[in-house]
């Protein structure tokens, strides 16, 4: 049994953050622990309210989790502000799990910030070091790099290099907002520049991607023995999510994707 571990913000609405961690470590099989690190008021339609847990409580929270239980894989997402990247930071330096995979929340999709400026420093300089993989969006990714977002696939992957220059040991470079036809992600490593692309899915539904590939990644990371083969089967978990999301009645806005349409 694979042992995961969320560090994220809770959403109210149930589509992303913990819960959609939650639920994506259970449809592939591990068992999900959780640090929480905000919580949202939030549903399909946007984010209503932010509140931040004390610093303090977050290491708390990691602490207990990693003092007693093997832990295979952690995933970490929204972060809120710079005290709880540090304190973050800390516990990982501490009892460094075997693989980390940090999405580097900013943005919700509906256009609230989710980190506040001053701790993308603290992201560069505390966390980077310390992941196996990150997985930004085009946004989030010139966000890190204080450059203009990528326009093409070739300005992609200059930046996916780039970030490994920061200090990443992996790459992946989520092409979402790109536009086309096709979705395309690259996957950069020191070693391999690899390509993923699918045709996108006619549905607004979306709400909550980015955490559950991330949180996809953690889970059948330990499972596989390398980030290629990995980010293939959480792209097709995440596909299929997505390609059932209009089964679900979940609000009136941007409905969350479906992770258990394997079982319902």
């Amino acid at each position: 049994m694979i042992n995961a571990l969320t560090i994220a913000g809770s959403d109210s609405g149930g589509g992303a953050g913990i819960q959609a961690d939650l639920k994506t470590f259970s449809a592939l099989g591990a068992y999900g622990m959780s640090v929480i690190t905000a919580l949202t008021a939030q549903n399909t339609q946007g984010v209503h309210a932010v509140h931040p847990v004390p610093p303090d409580f977050v290491l708390a929270q990691l602490n207990a989790v990693l003092d007693d239980i093997r832990v295979d894989s952690v995933k970490i997402g929204m972060l809120a502000n710079a005290e709880i990247v540090s304190a973050v930071a800390q516990g990982l330096r501490r009892h460094q799990p075997a693989c980390v995979v940090l999405d580097t929340v900013m943005i919700a999709k509906g256009g609230h910030p989710l980190l506040l400026p001053e701790a993308i420093a603290g992201i560069r300089g505390q966390l980077l070091p310390l992941a196996d993989l990150i997985t930004p969006n085009l946004p989030e990714a010139a966000a890190l790099l204080g450059v203009a977002e990528a326009c093409n696939e070739e300005e992609m992957q200059a930046q996916g290099h780039a970030l490994l220059e920061m200090g990443a040991k992996a790459v992946l470079m989520k092409g979402g907002h790109l536009g086309g036809q096709e979705s395309p992600d690259w996957l950069i490593t020191p070693a391999s520049v690899t390509r993923f692309a699918a045709e996108r899915i006619a549905t607004k539904h979306t709400h909550g991607t980015g955490c559950t590939l991330s949180a996809a990644l953690a889970a059948l990371r330990p499972r596989h023995s390398d980030w290629v083969s990995t980010v293939q089967a959480a792209k097709q978990y995440l596909l299929a999510a997505i390609a059932a999301a209009d089964q679900l009645e979940v609000g009136h806005g941007i409905g969350p994707v479906h992770h258990f349409q394997a079982w319902w």
